[in-house]
């Protein structure tokens, strides 16, 4: 997968400042030609270094400024371009030394908290540094201890070389501490005054420790640590080496190591002393390839790659994805009873910047959950299905805040699968998709609320006499559809008055439930009248259902019964629902005219039925209900074949004959 590094800035551009003589041009054309110039003009041209010949692979620009050719407003230019400014100054000219804390850092700092960023907002982020002492050839000793008492006062400083264009000692060393104060700087991950982490730094370190144990024993054992340092320079960690770190850690941080594992504070401890030692670049392509960007924030292309999905296709989990996610659940799931306590479900998304649902309403209230409210593995997949099929974006940061690209080595799209067109199933009469979305509508108090919240549970009479206060949207859960695992999705469609118009997105969907209340007699109007003006002319299927059948069905105050206004647009026979019965026929025939739209369901339904009556009078009761001989079974399973041959033979010609129900 492509990770997230430094090689992925456009480039760098370095400015060089200071006073007049202390050797800036000298420096670029030093590196440039690699020999010391005998003639050196007032100010060198822009030069562009090719990504290829620098360390970090990365274009670089180095501009050189001159008082005598250039403005102060041109100065002022240069520092805004620039990504970091270096400061030379001549080791033989204490002035010049000086000027360091007297002129030129104040001018930076005050150029660039007048400066805007790209939003035009003001820039409060402070330009990298880096100091540089040129002429280190005619003194023999060393102002580094000047100079690090400077950068005691301004962090921003992010180092300081010492150097000679004339030998041309260090000079390369100069550009590449250049090009690292920009690609891994230290102010974002280390506070120099408290000798530690910063507060970002340690959040994402943090999030980092926990993706990386597998095990959630807050610890990195041998095995976790190896695979951290796979995901993270793509090599192992050799024994010795890993010894010698344990060691490191042991003796700076007496709780570091704990039973022969590395604890979070050591954890935080090694990466502190990166820093400290000036491997800053170490930490960073730790960050980086967890998808955190300059500011520590998480990447936009990390969270939410591109995915091109074409009109009238949705989104699903893939394979991949679903493993992950079970994978996920199982490592939280401590105490193994096959759900996740509200205390197991925030763990789980310690990792990221908030739960994506409500676990007290939401997950209760939209996918199936144990005895406590608490959700099964069963239910954890279909409430990560429903987000996929309606925001799945919204999927894939939420993968990546778990730590998919890591684990999985790849980029979140191969956790979603795009769904073929739904022209194409309409062609086909069959879909492939293996999730559905039913709108479920009708007027209020018809009891669609009670049918969508039935749908997750296993005995629908608890929901008899309940006030639904809290209105969610959507409840999922999975049918069978002869013989393959689908999840249906109920949208329950909010309409407040019969005169109230239904929006595009309320409309269109896979199936489309129109429910009334059997028990009132003015309940079927609305239904009827929403089927003729959204319905009647659409491809989408419709199933006409009466609620409440379990009290007395009443006579409706419409010019048709429910049962002639099927039979005039070709729609199949109200289903009459009740909560009481514990009936739930109705999903997976809501399900199965999802999955073959525009094909004859009725047919298929009552055909079906009809081959179960055959199968059970032509070959069960002539061998016997119980028989155990092999050869009775065989035989019966035989005629079975047979008469699911011509089954279909006779399918394929009532489909033939033009009689399309919805």
């Amino acid at each position: 997968m492509g990770q997230y590094t430094a090689s992925q800035r456009k480039n760098v551009r370095i400015l060089l400042v200071g006073d007049a003589g202390v050797g800036k041009t000298s420096l670029i054309l030093s590196l440039v030609s690699e020999e010391y110039p005998e003639e050196v003009p007032p100010r060198a041209e822009e030069i562009t270094i090719p990504a290829n010949v620098t360390p970090e692979q990365v274009p670089t620009n180095i501009v050189d400024f001159s008082s005598v050719e250039q403005s102060d407003d041109a100065l002022a230019a240069e520092i805004n371009k620039a990504h970091v400014v270096c400061i030379v100054y001549a080791v033989d000219d204490d002035d010049s030394l000086d000027r360091i804390t007297s002129h030129w850092l104040p001018l930076v700092r005050s150029t660039c908290s007048n400066s805007s960023n790209a939003d035009g907002e003001p820039d409060v982020a402070r330009k990298p540094i880096v100091l540089v002492g040129n002429k280190i050839d005619l003194i023999e000793y060393s102002t580094i201890d000047n100079v690090l008492a400077i950068m005691e006062d301004y962090p921003e400083i992010e180092s300081c070389v010492e150097c000679s264009a004339k030998t041309l000692h260090n000079i390369s060393e100069m550009f590449y501490y250049a090009q690292k104060a920009v690609l891994h700087p230290t102010s974002p991950l280390y506070i120099m005054e408290e000798q530690n982490l910063t507060p970002a730094c340690k959040k994402s370190l943090v999030r980092i420790f926990k993706i990386c144990d597998i095990d959630s024993d807050n610890l990195l054992n041998d095995y976790e640590l190896n695979l951290f340092q796979r995901r993270c320079f793509n090599t192992p960690l050799q024994p010795q080496i890993l010894d010698e770190v344990k060691s490191v850690i042991q003796k700076n941080v007496p709780d570091g190591i704990y039973n022969d594992a590395v604890t979070l504070q050591g954890f935080l401890f090694l990466h502190c002393l990166f820093i400290q030692r000036g491997r800053n670049e170490t930490t960073w392509a730790v960050l980086r390839r967890f998808g955190y960007n300059d500011q520590l924030e998480m990447c936009k292309e990390y969270l939410r790659p591109s995915l091109k999905i074409p009109p009238g296709s949705s989104t699903e989990l893939s394979h991949r994805g679903q493993q992950f996610l079970i994978a996920v659940f199982e490592r939280y799931d401590r105490d193994g009873d096959g759900a996740l306590s509200p205390d197991e479900h925030k763990m789980l998304f310690s990792t990221c910047p908030s739960s994506p649902w409500s676990y007290s309403t939401d997950i209760r209230k939209s996918c199936p959950t144990n005895d406590n409210g608490w959700v099964t593995l069963h239910g954890w997949l279909c409430r990560w299905t429903l987000m996929t099929l309606i925001d799945v974006v919204k999927t894939m940061e939420y993968l990546a805040y778990l730590g998919f690209n890591v684990h999985e080595n790849d980029s979140q799209l191969v956790a979603i699968h795009v769904t073929r067109e739904r022209r194409i199933d309409l062609a086909k009469r069959q879909s492939s998709r293996s999730v559905y979305k039913c709108h479920v509508i009708g007027p209020k108090g018809s009891g669609k609320t009670g049918l969508c919240r039935g749908f997750l549970i296993d005995d629908m009479s608890k929901l008899l006499g309940k006030e639904f206060k809290t209105n969610v949207v959507h409840c999922i859960n999975s049918v069978q559809v002869y013989g393959q695992e689908k999840h249906l999705i109920l949208r329950d469609i909010d309409v407040r008055h019969a005169l109230d118009p239904l929006q595009p997105q309320e409309v269109n969907c896979d199936v489309a439930c129109l429910v009334y209340d059997a028990s009132n007699p003015r309940s079927f109007e609305y239904v009827a009248r929403i089927y003729i003006k959204y319905f009647a002319e659409s491809k989408i299927p419709v199933m006409i259902v009466g609620t409440k059948c379990d009290l007395d069905e009443r006579r409706q105050d419409y010019l048709m019964q429910p049962t002639e206004f099927c039979e005039k647009y070709k729609l199949l026979p109200p289903h009459l629902f009740s909560l009481k019965t514990n009936k739930k026929e109705l999903y997976t025939k809501l399900a199965t005219m999802a999955a073959f739209p525009r094909f004859q369901a009725a047919w298929i339904l009552f055909y079906k039925h009809r081959l179960v009556q055959l199968w059970e009078s032509a070959y069960l009761r002539q061998f016997g209900l119980m028989t155990e001989d092999p050869k009775v079974w065989l035989k019966a399973g035989l005629g079975v074949a047979a008469a699911t041959v011509l089954g279909f033979i006779v399918l394929k010609a009532i489909s033939a004959s033009g009689t399309h129900s919805r």
